[in-house]
């Protein structure tokens, strides 16, 4: 599948923790780095995301804002 994004970062599949509608899917991209996605149940179905497994977080955002 091709996609505009540009920001694609390749990793693997280190925990999927399920919610009652969302699960938090952890990506180790390296170098001690876990990238989290909320996405829901059903996108994980849909995908078959394992532990394990190769994955890209694709990041598509017009702003990034950090509060202390």
């Amino acid at each position: 599948m091709k996609i505009s994004a540009r920001n694609q970062i390749a990793g693997t599949i280190t925990q999927i923790t399920k919610g009652a509608t969302t699960s938090h899917v952890g990506i180790d991209i390296g170098g001690g780095t876990i990238i989290t996605a909320s996405i829901t149940n059903e996108a994980v179905a849909e995908l078959k995301l394992k532990v394990g497994e190769p994955a890209t977080a694709i990041i598509k955002a017009s702003d990034v804002m950090v509060g202390v």
